[in-house]
């Protein structure tokens, strides 16, 4: 569930790195000042902090954003795209059964504690995974590992799925072998996932990377691996974490790629859509993400501003709590459906950057089917539904909203909701309403199932497969949707399971009709998400997932 947040004031950077800052609106880095950071440092905006830094038990992208310049993967996707690309893995190939994987790995790569990579480091990750338990087997934990792989070796849950993962040997010191229990379609294209990035084990048995433990049902490490100690093989590495003003990286000089141009990073959070732009006006930050839709004319016509557009692979939707009744009733489902005025939603609040969804998943993947159940608003239609499952108007419903927080898919989630309630109202429905910040609590309580019968969520795909979207949401029982669905399960992991692409994207063409006549939940918008920045800052690519990598960014005329 990439995006969680937490609000905060905007804090200055403290100390030497205010030298990179200049507070004029025409503020431009320039060598010749004796100061390295006016050049060599890239200060970023995201809307948040990290929740932690070890990319194995987050499932935002606040974390990704930071995890991503530490840590690589055996695969990555190439810039800007979601097609599949070596990293640590220069090759792979699969047996004749579809379900054992063999690795080549880059020789001489060494994570930033000086110890090796190798065919036993990576298995040592796939081991850690596979083997978590008590508190890590929690949803709050281990979210993508439970979204991709399933259970673990000994489940402790009766709703954890048998285990996709079997086993990982080093055949020798470069090359593991990767067993699964069954053929699985998106096992490589979901290895992109910064949740599966190779850490150091040293460093995670020296910090305690796998203590942990649960307080009022969310999961919280209590080692000091994912605070202060995250190492992997990026090309930046980990320097220092103040929670609320600022995460600092710096440079990675034994990074067995191409070296990145920046000495440092720098990534501010600042909650307020407003603030970040205002500190990009003035030069407070060199870019900054999820520019909200009345920022980008202002952005456009400043010469000394510029504007990135991220491709558009993401959804926003209205979860619908199946297992909360009413909401147990499809009738009801379907009111809430005709209830939701998302029309008026994206024209208003998106300044043109947004689609109405009909899915759960965007137009571009294989497997979108044009032809699914639609509800255009229609409070007497819904009504009328209300009547039929027998209930009396008007129904009170508890309807969840973040507070804190802008993500791409919804920049600024209260105005959403004020207008989702007032059409409900409209609709025969009484909506209470309730907020909660973003961090800890709101994404906690809707991955639960305890965020009220209606909540308002979204997802930044991570790979390029419907089963990204599709798998994830409804392939297993989900406490956010609390549906159970035998037909809808079946479907997905036969698809899931498919090799021939032409009925792999049959069956999501199917499950996406049977998801509409379902209706879990209520996607409601695809929106294209924007960046801003100082005209200076030169090579960041933006990628469709929404992690993006600094190493190719420089400053100026570096």
């Amino acid at each position: 569930m990439r995006g969680m947040a937490r609000s905060f004031c905007i804090l200055a950077v403290a100390g030497a790195l205010t030298l990179a800052v200049t507070s004029a609106a025409g503020a431009r880095p320039h060598a010749g000042t004796g100061t390295s950071a006016t050049i060599d440092t890239l200060i970023f905006a995201g809307a948040a902090d990290p929740t932690y830094l070890d990319p194995a038990l987050v499932s935002d992208g606040e974390s990704f954003r930071i995890t991503k310049q530490i840590f690589e993967g055996l695969v990555e996707l190439v810039p800007g795209t979601t097609r599949v690309r070596p990293a640590l893995a220069l090759s792979w190939s699969v047996a004749k059964d579809g379900k054992t994987w063999t690795f080549h790995l880059r020789r001489g790569v060494v994570f930033h504690d000086g110890t090796p990579l190798t065919a036993a480091a990576v298995c040592a990750n796939f081991n850690r995974w596979f083997n978590f338990r008590g508190p890590f087997q929690d949803a709050s934990a281990t979210y993508y590992y439970q979204a991709i792989f399933g259970g673990f070796k000994r489940n402790e849950s009766p709703d954890l799925s048998a285990p996709l993962y079997r086993s990982c040997r080093a055949k020798d010191r470069y090359t593991p072998v990767i067993a699964l229990n069954k053929r699985s379609g998106p096992f490589i294209p979901s290895l992109v996932l910064s949740a599966f990035a190779i850490q150091s084990p040293t460093a995670m048995a020296k910090y305690g990377a796998n203590q942990g433990e649960l307080r009022n049902a969310t999961f919280y490490p209590t080692g000091s691996y994912a605070f202060a100690h995250p190492t992997g093989t990026g090309p930046f590495m980990f320097e220092s974490w103040k929670v609320g003003e600022r995460v600092q990286l710096r440079r990675w000089n034994r990074y067995w790629g191409k070296k990145p141009a920046l000495n440092r990073v720098i990534v501010r959070p600042i909650a307020d859509n407003t603030a970040r732009f205002q500190a990009l006006q003035t030069g407070e930050v060199f870019g900054y993400d999820l520019v909200a839709p009345q920022h980008v004319g202002t952005i456009e016509s400043n010469s000394q501003l510029k504007l990135l557009n991220r491709p558009s692979f993401n959804v926003a939707y209205v979860t619908i709590n199946s297992a909360k009744p009413p909401m147990n009733n499809v009738l009801v489902r379907r009111a809430v459906a005709y209830g939701l005025d998302r029309g008026s939603v994206v024209r208003s609040f998106y300044a043109g950057r947004a689609t109405v969804a009909n899915e759960f998943m965007p137009p571009s993947l294989p497997g979108y089917e044009p032809n699914v159940t639609k509800y255009a608003y229609n409070p007497e239609r819904a009504k009328a539904l209300l009547r039929q499952a027998g209930l009396t108007l008007p129904v009170s419903i508890d309807f969840y909203y973040p507070t804190g927080v802008s993500r791409p898919y919804m920049p600024d989630p209260k105005r959403n909701f004020e207008a989702f309630a007032a059409s409900l109202e409209k609709s025969g429905f009484k909506v209470n309403a309730r907020s909660e910040p973003w961090r800890p609590d709101y994404v906690k309580d809707v991955n639960q199932g305890t965020a009220g019968h209606l909540n308002m969520i979204g997802w930044t795909g991570d790979y390029g497969d419907a089963d990204n979207f599709l798998g994830t949401f409804f392939q297993t029982y989900s406490p956010q949707f609390g549906l159970r669905n035998a037909t809808l399960q079946n479907l997905l992991a036969r698809a899931e399971a498919e090799t021939n692409q032409a009925t792999r994207e049959r069956l999501y063409r199917d499950a996406n009709k049977l998801i509409a006549q379902l209706v879990p939940g209520v996607p409601y918008a695809h929106t294209r998400p924007a960046l801003g920045f100082r005209t200076f800052v030169k090579g960041y690519v933006a990628s469709p997932v929404g992690t993006d990598p600094f190493a190719p960014v420089s400053i100026g005329g570096q």
